[in-house]
């Protein structure tokens, strides 16, 4: 649901000189969401003529655009700082190899993806069709032939290009019928050597895919002819190997002195989560199938960073998320899945998750170090400080912290672990918003605050600042016998579109034809919903830690954001595997308890769907939950863990489960 703040990882990080540093930093900021191999940032001494020799590996982002034919009503995606489209906003990976000749003539080949963005909600809804047709993906293998003129390239490039579209029925089936489809493509583009090993790149391509014939007749409808035509604009970056794919670190060199001025990071995660039949005699529109389920999401998000002026930074982070969560993200309040997203997707989907500028202004005194990190540069800062920041961000990145339950790419997996379940943090459905947040931080303590967009209504994928949530929190620092300690201490109000559960449940039962969920949807206006956590995290000892979370909310208006807790107690340990002499492996056991205020589960028991449960009826128990885990790390760079959860009474229902799911999380940092 949430993306976190991530532990400090291997930089993939090269300097150079400051001229070079504004052409990097401006292309970093554009490409792709990252690398999925670990590549040394040390490049090999910079030759008096570039030499473009060799295979290379990088990512790209851009905005596309084009059409489908006439009559195809393509589906709007999200531009985001564009107008939506056929394609929006676009991202992707590409390898290849170049062989530059003695005449500086460059030959080259290259093969690359590019995913698109999801639906543009707001514009869906303004032009409602019977069906939309759209692109998933576009692929191609090119031929590329370039002039060196030492380290500029310009090139043309053309060759064979594939795609996969889809025309989804507007029927409230969910009917989706996709094609493959051949083509070919052609471009121009002009690349830069960077620094060392590393290039940037600026490309168009034209891509013309087959026309495919899709008979919608057995829907009532029209056949249509999707004929894509494309057009892609990217910028891209790529990390150059030579003619060695793999160089030992031992033969890297440093082609300009090293810069802290900005940075890149990168990572992946692959989560399989699946589990067996249990007792289910009766399910509801939104109940977790009782006959067992497998279901896989993978995210790969880069951490892009430039340091702007004194104190000033700027951060983006593109990611590509695809696959869904269990029965679609539904069916449990404490979600198995930190990294299942409610806007799920079958594809690979491009967003914007982080763009932010962050300030901070020292106070003078005692300074500490800052170590390179995703969204961190290196350096040193004030201990007494201000730091403001404004963009799109997570709430979790600044709020709601702890060392041992706060990742669910690296620790606890469960939504009621990893955060205060009850704290309904405002949200679009990969779960970031847009605002402000200014803290004062001091040695021993520290405050933050924010306001932010909320959701126009309970999940919707829409930010709004009609109306808008606000948070404040307190941070405590402290040692007890020696041991380093923290506790949070939290409060919000939202103020969003929401409708109540007892007039909802009054309203339903003056019109008894009338379902349940139909009232709430009509009755819905503007409500507030507030509440507070607390949030504790203190080592035991060397390599042992603990956590506790405690998180309550009015429980009287829908949640418009998380998921349907109002009242939630969580709390374990983590253990290094310092003890058994693997001090990079961890194991941790932790537990939640979840509850629904009296006019919630009423709601429920009378046939009312929230954001992720409802059974139809309700035999109201509190939802409990047990997750043990252990991650082994296989090299520097990647984790393995073998998790399991056991949930008893899912979805507060004591007539269905327990359910018991086991997931195997594969996560690389670079």
């Amino acid at each position: 649901m949430l993306a976190r703040n991530r532990p400090s990882m291997n930089g993939l990080r090269r300097s150079h000189k400051s001229a070079a540093t504004v052409l990097a930093v401006g292309v970093l900021a554009l490409s792709g969401p990252g690398l999925a191999v670990e590549l040394p940032f040390k490049a090999r001494a910079a030759r008096a003529v570039y030499d473009w020799t060799g295979f290379y590996v990088g990512g790209h982002w851009g905005y596309g655009g084009g059409s489908f034919g006439p009559g195809t009503n393509s589906l709007p995606l999200q531009g985001v700082f564009f107008p939506h489209g056929p394609t929006g906003l676009i991202s992707g990976y590409q390898v290849g190899y170049n062989r530059e000749f003695a005449n500086h003539m460059v030959l080259g080949l290259e093969a690359d993806a590019s995913f698109t963005s999801p639906a543009d909600q707001a514009a869906l809804a303004q032009a409602p069709a019977p069906f939309n047709a759209t692109l998933d993906y576009v692929g191609t293998l090119r031929g590329r032939v370039g002039y060196a003129y030492g380290r500029w390239m310009p090139f043309v490039t053309g060759g064979f290009a594939w795609g996969h579209t889809h025309v989804g029925i507007n029927d409230g089936s969910g009917a989706i019928i996709g094609r493959y489809q051949p083509g070919w493509t052609a471009g121009v583009g002009l690349e830069f050597a960077v620094s060392g090993n590393w290039t940037a790149k600026l490309e168009y391509d034209y891509v013309d895919l087959a026309r495919q014939a899709y008979d919608l007749s057995g829907f009532g409808l029209p056949g249509v002819n999707v004929d894509p035509r494309i057009h892609l604009a990217k910028v891209g970056l790529n990390y150059q190997f030579g003619d060695t794919l793999w160089k030992p670190a031992a033969e890297a060199k440093t082609a300009h002195p090293e810069s802290n001025d900005w940075t890149i990071h990168a990572q992946t995660t692959f989560l399989p989560q699946a589990y067996p039949a249990f007792r289910s005699p009766y399910a509801g529109t939104n109940s977790l199938p009782g006959g067992g389920q497998l279901q896989q999401t993978w995210t790969t998000t880069a951490f892009l960073g430039v340091r702007l002026w004194d104190g000033g930074e700027f951060y983006f982070n593109p990611e590509l998320a695809q696959g869904f969560g269990l029965n679609g993200t539904l069916g449990i309040a404490g979600f198995p899945n930190g990294e299942a997203q409610k806007a799920g997707a079958a594809f690979p989907k491009i967003r914007p998750q982080r763009y932010y500028l962050k300030q901070t202004w020292g106070l003078g005194g005692e300074q500490e170090e800052v170590t390179d990190g995703p969204n961190q540069l290196p350096g040193k800062r004030d201990i007494d400080r201000v730091t403001l920041v404004v963009g799109r961000f997570a709430i979790g990145d600044f709020f709601d912290n702890n060392a041992y339950a706060h990742d669910p790419r690296a620790d606890f997996m469960n939504w009621s672990i990893w955060e205060s379940g009850a704290y309904d943090f405002p949200a679009d459905l990969p779960g970031y918003t847009r605002g402000a947040m200014v803290e004062l931080n001091r040695k021993d303590w520290a405050v933050r605050a924010a306001f932010v967009e909320v959701p126009s209504q309970p999940n919707s994928d829409i930010l709004t600042f009609k109306t808008g949530g606000a948070v404040i929190e307190f941070e405590e620092r402290h040692t007890i016998f020696d041991q380093p300690g923290k506790l949070r201490l939290g409060a919000f109000v939202n103020q969003g579109v929401m409708g109540n559960y007892r007039q909802a449940i009054a309203l339903a039962a003056l019109e008894p034809t009338r379902d349940i969920n139909d009232v709430m949807a009509s009755i819905r206006h503007v409500n507030p919903k507030y509440g507070v956590y607390a949030n504790l995290e203190q080592q035991v000892a060397q390599d042992i830690g603990m956590f506790a979370r405690a998180s309550w909310n009015d429980g009287q208006n829908e949640i418009l954001s998380f998921t349907d807790i109002d009242r939630s107690l969580a709390g374990g340990v983590s253990i290094k595997g310092s003890y058994w002499g693997r001090p990079n492996d961890t194991v941790g056991i932790g537990g939640a308890v979840n509850g629904l205020s009296t006019a919630h589960r009423d709601y429920l028991a009378a046939g009312g769907n929230g954001l992720l449960i409802g059974d139809g009826q309700l035999n109201y128990r509190s939802e409990q939950i047990l997750e043990a885990f252990y991650a082994y790390q296989v090299t520097k760079n990647v984790i393995v863990t073998a998790d399991y959860q056991f949930i008893a009474n899912p979805a507060y229902n004591a007539d269905r489960g327990p359910v018991s799911i086991f997931a195997c999380r594969l996560h690389g940092e670079f």
